[in-house]
C-alpha cells in the first residue's frame, strides 16, 4: 500500500487556502483555522539540515501571523524532527490514527429505514454546525476550505422523522475515498447511527469506483475507534502535532 498516496489524498481533501513547498516539506496556511490546514507537513525527501529548516518555518509562519505548527507523520517525518522540536519546547498535541479499509473486503450493514440526504455545501454546513456545536464565526473559513476541494465530494446527513441526526463528508480521489467530519447529535449517540451513515457513504464510494477508504481519528476517541474497527477499518499509521509551548 502506498502510504504517501494516501497522505497526499488526505491533504487534497482538506486544502489549505495557501500552500508552499520547501525542500520536501508542505507548508500550509489557512488563517489559523484547524491545525491540519495551518501546519508544516514533512512528506518528501529533504536535503537541508533540520535546524535550518525549522528556523525557516518559524520565520515564515510568524510573518503570516500564525504559530509554527509541525505535523509529525510517522512514515514521512525525519527521524530526529520530533525530538529536536521537543528540545525547543514544542509540546506534543492531538495524537491521531489514520485507519483504512479495503472496500473489496467490506461487508455492508443491513440498512434500516433511515433517510440519507445528499446536500449542497451551505445546507450541509448548517447541519454540521447544529450537530457539532461548531462555532458559526468560523464557518466562512470552513466554507472556503471546502470550496477548494477539486475531487468529487459527498456531503450527506441522515434523518429521522425529517430531522438530521448525523452527517459526514466524503472526498474521492481516484480509487481512494476519505471520510471526514462524521458527527452525530449528542441526543442520538450510541444507537448505531454513525455506523449506518458510514455504511451508506461506502455504498456511494464503491459505486463510483473507490477501492480503499481511509479516515483520521484521534487516539483518545475510543468510541469512534471502536466503531470504525467494527466496520472493518484497521490502523495504518499515526501522526501528531508539535505546537509552541505558548500556544
Amino acid at each position: 500500500m502506498d502510504l504517501q498516496c494516501i497522505e497526499e489524498a488526505s491533504l487534497n481533501a482538506w486544502p489549505a487556502l495557501k500552500q508552499t513547498l520547501y525542500d520536501g516539506w508542505v507548508l500550509r496556511f489557512s488563517e489559523g483555522y484547524t491545525k491540519r490546514a495551518n501546519s508544516v507537513n514533512p512528506l518528501y525527501h529533504s536535503t537541508l539540515g533540520l535546524g535550518e529548516k525549522i528556523n525557516y518555518c518559524e520565520h515564515i509562519y510568524t510573518e503570516q501571523g500564525l504559530p509554527p505548527i509541525f505535523r509529525i507523520t510517522e512514515p514521512f517525518a525525519p527521524p530526529d524532527l520530533d525530538s529536536v522540536l521537543a528540545e525547543r519546547g514544542y509540546q506534543r498535541f492531538d495524537p491521531t490514527r489514520v485507519m483504512s479499509m479495503d472496500l473489496n473486503a467490506w461487508e455492508p450493514l443491513e440498512s434500516p429505514e433511515f433517510t440519507l440526504i445528499e446536500l449542497p455545501l451551505d445546507p450541509w454546513l448548517q447541519i454540521f454546525s447544529q450537530l457539532s456545536g461548531y462555532n458559526l464565526e468560523k464557518q466562512p473559513l470552513h466554507k472556503k476550505i471546502l470550496e477548494l476541494i477539486l475531487s468529487p465530494s459527498l456531503r450527506v446527513s441522515l434523518e429521522i422523522s425529517g430531522q438530521p441526526v448525523t452527517c459526514g463528508l466524503g472526498v474521492q480521489q481516484g480509487e481512494k475515498f476519505g471520510l471526514f467530519d462524521i458527527v452525530t447529535h449528542s441526543d442520538h449517540r450510541n444507537r448505531g447511527l454513525g455506523a449506518q451513515l458510514v455504511n451508506e457513504m461506502l455504498h456511494w464510494a464503491r459505486q463510483y469506483g473507490a477501492r480503499l477508504v481511509y479516515l483520521q481519528v484521534m487516539e483518545n476517541n475510543a468510541p469512534a475507534r471502536h466503531l470504525y474497527t467494527k466496520l472493518g477499518f484497521r490502523d495504518l499509521y499515526r501522526y501528531w502535532y508539535r505546537v509552541p509551548e505558548s500556544m
